[in-house]
């Protein structure tokens, strides 16, 4: 190998050891492993992956295609091949996802980037840089996402390394936003800001985020992960959909561990699957979280199904083993046992506020408030985020919060200069005032970026949203989740009404429509429920309709203001309901 240089020496002993570990990972059922251990930073993964092949059992392609060549081992090739304007094959769509970087094809013949922000907060110089990313290398928009994130869409390929070495220029990284990793870490939005809150969650956060990109074992777990950090503030942070949802509780006297504050750990969140979090009734003390959820985490990657994706989630490993011998396994990890403390000692929690991350609302500083900002379904343009850049450092104290409900919080405003910054944001097109209905309207990409989608969701939100708007007054908030696939990226079940998109058949010739299964009466915080099926195969022109019916009815049979919809739905049930929208499609079609 002396006419070859070091790159190409590295590059050929890798697709040697990368062809090894195919040749044994294709072996028949039932063949013998290596007896060997495997060993390195990816060893635990390998060992898993053995032990499901000792067993007779076939790993899922993306447990050959990781095996066969790590994602962060590619990122060379990766580069080459994006500078050569490549698309890349299904395996290295998958690898690439470790990097940040999703194919969105045939929807979007680019990448779309998905970035890591702990507790979703960014400085204003960072919030600016990635407009400016987004300008130079995408199409000139983003999102914010239901995990308190950042998408940046219609990423040439030639243009993936220079993104995303940008943005690591600016202090911000997507390494292991997509595929089998852990996923952005979200916390209370106005952590350390909120007078009511039990702890501020940023430094949580941080720890988490910080050990898992320099911790391999994170890294290539059997599927996606999810980890919240809910400081007991204002606005939910939606940890009990999180596979692991640490929530601050107050303990008080005569508990089995001293009284304070504490992290209660709940398991097993999934609200696509039709589960949230569980209550384990063990407590962490703040400083230990990244430990637990470590162990937590290994546990899972040595118990995780990696020959079935549709079973590969925590919220499996957790029905097939039990509560209690699942943390057992996690004590064994951590090599001490875990607190526990009844729930009998545990102060109950401070009340969310669903309105809170909307508007102006005073914090814990003296003097100083936040700004809650409507974003639209989560969609910017550049012009407006390097606006609220400029807000944010002009106005408050640098600091763009997202938030999980796909909007943003302008944080540290003086309060005699709130109205300043509102005159601002409607300046930029943008609002601080939501109606009932925009405050808690919530959509994933839809079919304009992603192809699993069913239904344009963005569109259809917002179409929804002008169409009762114009129709009724709705004088309390009420939430309207549209997602466009089961994957669930809106969280559908924890709306008070939640679309998920679906193909609806019309004709006799096997023809589809866009449409939606709708369900109602989800909730999220205090009030955490999964909604139920109401209807199936609504056609997404009548959508709207439907959504217009189920308001009417709840304004005209709920027993107050005070009696919420999800209250309501509980009330009446989903038979009564069902009989609303052909009412009211046949008043309308009366009418016309």
């Amino acid at each position: 190998m002396s006419d070859f240089s070091a790159e190409q020496k590295r590059y050929l002993e890798g697709m040697a050891a990368g062809m090894a570990v195919m040749k044994s990972v294709a072996a028949p059922a039932g063949a013998a492993t290596p007896s060997a251990p495997p060993s390195g930073p990816d060893a635990i993964h390998l060992a898993a992956q053995d032990k499901a092949l000792a067993a007779g059992q076939k790993l899922v392609d993306q447990e050959k295609w990781k095996r066969a060549e790590h994602p962060f081992d590619a990122y060379g090739r990766m580069k080459r091949e994006a500078d050569a304007g490549k698309a890349p094959t299904p395996p290295d769509n998958f690898r690439w996802r470790y990097h940040g970087l999703f194919w969105v094809a045939p929807t979007q013949t680019s990448f779309m980037a998905r970035l890591r922000i702990p507790n979703g907060i960014l400085n204003h110089w960072q919030f600016a840089g990635v407009a400016d990313l987004a300008d130079r290398h995408g199409g000139g928009y983003a999102h914010v996402t239901t995990r308190a994130n950042l998408q940046i869409r219609e990423i040439a390929p030639e243009s993936a390394g220079p993104f995303l070495e940008a943005l690591s220029d600016l202090g911000l990284t997507g390494r292991g936003a997509g595929a089998d990793n852990i996923r952005n870490v979200t916390g209370s939005p106005t952590a350390g800001i909120d007078p009511q809150e039990l702890i501020d969650t940023r430094p949580l956060a941080r720890a988490w985020h910080f050990h898992i990109l320099n911790e391999r074992a994170m890294i290539g777990l059997p599927r996606k992960f999810n980890v919240s950090f809910d400081g007991g503030g204002r606005i939910p942070a939606l940890e009990e959909t999180n596979d692991i949802g640490f929530q601050a509780v107050r303990v008080l006297d005569g508990a089995a561990v001293e009284p304070g504050v504490w992290m209660r750990l709940a398991l097993g969140g999934i609200s696509g699957h039709k589960d949230l979090a569980r209550d384990t009734g063990v407590v962490v003390r703040p400083a230990d979280c990244t430990a637990v959820a470590d162990a937590i985490v290994r546990v899972f990657v040595a118990e995780g199904d990696r020959t079935n994706r549709a079973k590969a989630r925590l919220k499996y490993v957790l029905d097939r083993l039990g509560f209690e011998a699942f943390l057992a396994r996690v004590e064994e990890v951590l090599g001490r046992r875990l607190d526990r403390v009844d729930a009998a000692h545990v102060a109950p929690r401070p009340a969310t506020d669903r309105m809170a991350h909307l508007g102006v609302h005073p914090q814990v500083q003296d003097g100083r408030v936040h700004v809650g900002v409507v974003v639209p379904v989560g969609r910017l343009t550049t012009e407006q985020m390097r606006g609220i850049a400029a807000i944010a450092r002009e106005l408050g104290d640098g600091d763009v919060r997202l938030t999980v409900w796909q909007n943003l919080l302008i944080s540290g405003v003086a309060a005699d200069r709130a109205s300043e910054v509102e005159a601002r944001l409607a300046a930029l097109g943008l609002s601080t005032q939501p109606t009932s209905i925009r405050a808690g309207l919530v959509a994933c990409t839809g079919m304009t970026g992603c192809k699993f989608a069913n239904a344009h969701t963005k569109e259809n939100a917002l179409d929804i949203a002008s169409h009762v708007e114009a129709r009724l007054a709705l004088d309390v908030p009420v939430n309207i989740h549209l997602t466009g696939c089961p994957n669930s990226c809106a969280q559908h079940y924890i709306g008070d009404i939640g679309l998920i998109g679906v193909k609806v058949p019309v004709g006799s010739e096997g023809e589809t429509v866009e449409g939606y299964d709708v369900v109602v009466g989800g909730g999220f915080a205090e009030n955490a429920a999964i909604g139920r099926m109401l209807w199936t195969g609504v056609p997404e022109e009548r959508a709207a309709v439907h959504v217009e019916a189920l308001l009417r009815a709840y304004l005209a049979g709920r027993s107050g203001p005070d009696e919420s919809f999800q209250q309501f739905t509980l009330r009446v049930g989903v038979d009564v309901l069902k009989g609303a929208a052909p009412t009211a499609t046949r008043a309308l079609e009366a009418a016309e």
